[in-house]
């Protein structure tokens, strides 16, 4: 099948040529590029990522106002159809604001930007961006951060862990987040928010520096089985 897939661009976005280029590089067709004022997005997706950056400033909360673009009312309705939606720092911000993914993204904890390599350790390996993974397997992606720190109540936390819904956790906690979280997933798996960037670390003649190429199996593996299906 030829794979479609849209890149969301907010005013404000600064990852959303990397987010396109990493789907090239993996799908071998290019992304779809959508503006945040769009009231519909192209027909027939197999795909869609929000990628980091700083949405309309950051104003308010991170990802709040882009929560609430014209765009953002055709994600959230796709994805309730089932495609799958990928969102990468303030991508996850937007979903976590969208009520797409619970929990919210808050101040990291030293009140600093964090941008560095972390390691994650793999959690989920049933879903479709993790199902190329080995339980616990280590992963080296890069962050750039400010509001990482993810939080929900006791609860909610609970649940993502009885229900296999964390992907993702920092091996070195960078900001804080509880239960060292760093990407989490909708109840059907179809929707992905995490705040390390996978799309910079695709290339290894670019990206050698910021974490390899593991971000490339990320894409590889959603891709892969959407191809596939």
């Amino acid at each position: 099948m030829a794979f479609k897939a849209a890149v969301i661009t907010f005013p404000g976005s600064n990852c959303d040529r990397d987010m396109a280029v990493a789907i090239e590089a993996v799908s071998g067709a290019p992304a779809i590029r959508v503006w945040h004022g769009d009231a519909d997005l192209p027909a027939g997706l197999d795909f869609i990522a929000l990628p980091g950056g700083f949405s309309y400033g950051d104003y308010l909360r991170s990802g709040a106002m882009a929560a609430k673009s014209p765009i953002l009312r055709a994600v959230v309705a796709a994805a309730e159809r089932g495609v799958p939606v990928l969102g990468v720092c303030n991508g996850f911000q937007v979903l976590t604001e969208s009520g797409l993914l619970p929990g919210a993204l808050m101040r990291n904890a030293g009140q600093t930007f964090v941008c560095r390599t972390v390691e994650l350790k793999v959690g989920n390996t049933s879903s479709l961006f993790t199902s190329g993974f080995s339980a616990a397997e280590t992963l080296r992606v890069p962050v750039a951060h400010h509001d990482g720190n993810y939080f929900a109540d006791a609860a909610t936390l609970d649940e993502l862990e009885s229900a296999d819904r964390v992907a993702f956790r920092y091996s070195d906690n960078p900001n804080g987040s509880l239960r060292d979280i760093a990407g989490v997933l909708s109840a059907n798996g179809r929707v992905l928010g995490m705040m390390p960037h996978p799309e910079r670390a695709i290339e290894p003649a670019a990206h050698a520096s910021m974490g390899g190429t593991d971000g490339r199996r990320l894409f590889e593996n959603v891709i892969g089985n959407l191809v596939a299906a």
